[in-house]
């Protein structure tokens, strides 16, 4: 993509608009099942130093956006014939592309160095790699290919959690597995809710995510069906003794709602309804975990 600057743009940057490259709002969800992993992981919240908390919580964070600010300078060209994509910095250039590249390198380092310094090599390993496989897999390879794109690459998003486990343990085993399947299969639920939102502005710049290609109903019923393996997944924890009752009933309760909530979209995808599951995945996520921290505490 061209890009023809004044020597004015540069200045014009401010401390928010390199925040805005990060996607902050993307990130607090993803971040938050990191640190929580780092509770359930080592079931006693003493054992999970200040020191490692902040590490991860900076690490983290960094690491996404990073991998969120490369994502950015990547989709420029369709991010400005979108709306609500228009105004960001790298379509405006506010922040210019090379500026942003060095940016998002610079918070890789500091992720990287900071996890691998303050937790171990392996936390910082598995940051670099959520990062690698969102940029590689999904922005680059998948998002304009497939509309499996948000099945495999959503996987991206199931990383910060063995980012936090690996953070606390120094290895990745079995509950590892779990916290990474319980996002990966919720995320197409929690994706799709929001693409039957957007569908006007993929379909405008050629994206195939599965609204566009495939229909509205289609796309429930894809949804519907991952809403109950996501209700089997969640629970599992339980039934391989890794988790109590109150867990279960906790695990059981949310996904039945998230279940409910992708149901009625079969009456009709309104806006209401596709807006209250895609928000509502959003809580049931963020319950999920914490209630699974509480109860490996308890």
């Amino acid at each position: 993509m061209s890009e023809t600057l004044t020597a004015a743009s540069p200045a014009r940057a401010t401390w928010k608009d390199y925040v805005t490259l990060t996607k902050p709002r993307v990130i607090s969800l993803l971040l938050f099942t990191a640190l929580a992993a780092m509770f359930i992981a080592s079931g006693h919240a003493h054992t999970v130093t200040l020191v490692r908390f902040m590490a991860v919580l900076i690490g983290g964070y960094a690491a996404a956006g990073a991998a969120n600010t490369l994502n950015m300078v990547y989709d420029r060209d369709i991010d400005k014939k979108m709306d609500r994509t228009a105004t960001r910095p790298t379509v405006t250039l506010v922040v210019p592309t090379s500026r942003a590249l060095l940016f998002a390198i610079i918070l890789e380092l500091v992720s990287f160095s900071v996890l691998a310094i303050f937790a171990n090599p392996l936390a910082a390993w598995m940051a670099l790699s959520g990062l690698a496989f969102y940029v590689v897999i999904y922005t680059m390879i998948l998002k304009r290919r497939t509309w499996h794109n948000i099945v495999i690459g959503g996987a991206a998003g199931a990383f910060p959690p063995l980012v936090g486990v690996a953070a606390v343990t120094n290895h990745l085993g079995t509950l590892s597995l779990l916290l990474f399947l319980i996002i990966f299969v919720w995320t197409p639920v929690h994706f799709w809710a929001l693409a039957l939102l957007i569908k006007d502005d993929y379909a405008a710049v050629g994206v195939p995510m599965l609204p566009v290609v495939k229909g509205d109903r289609a796309t429930v019923i894809q949804i519907i069906g991952y809403a109950v393996v996501t209700l089997f997944v969640a629970a599992s924890p339980y039934f391989i003794h890794m988790t109590g009752v109150f867990y279960l009933l906790v695990a059981v309760a949310l996904s039945l709602v998230l279940l409910q909530k992708s149901c009625l979209l079969l009456k009709g995808v309104e806006r209401k309804q596709a807006s209250g599951l895609f928000h509502f995945s959003m809580i049931y996520l963020a319950i999920l975990f914490l209630a699974m921290a509480v109860d490996r505490m308890m």
